[in-house]
């Protein structure tokens, strides 16, 4: 069996690790070891938090939508049912929108709905 020495390999390998790790604190930035676990959690925060940005940003979208409904007499639960009711298409997203930048257009539609 012939002799495979793996210093190139290796190298490069901890190279591109180092290279993920840059600006990283204290001996993550620094040591192969640390800096390869510190990347797979970084992995998997990121991962687990792109999901949860989807809740976070639904959340927003309620809140400016419930905040734009109070003045007009109407609660958020009760609007988002009536929208469901009458068949209209509009999401969260579109009505917090339509809430935020045109409190006039928003108006129109909560007065067709209730």
């Amino acid at each position: 069996m012939v002799r495979v020495k793996k210093g190139v390999n290796a190298l490069k390998t901890r190279r591109n690790i180092l290279k993920q790790v840059k600006g990283y604190r204290f001996r993550r930035s620094k040591t192969e070891r640390a800096a390869y676990e510190a990347i797979s959690h970084a992995g998997a925060y990121a991962f687990a938090h792109r999901r949860d940005k989807k809740g976070d940003f639904r959340r927003v979208w309620n809140v400016k939508i419930n905040a734009a409904l109070r003045p007009l007499g109407m609660s958020y639960s009760k609007f988002m049912g009536a929208v469901k009711k009458n068949k209209i298409e509009l999401d969260r997203k579109s009505l917090a929108t339509l809430a935020e930048f045109h409190p006039k257009t928003f108006e129109a539609v909560a007065k067709k709905v209730a």
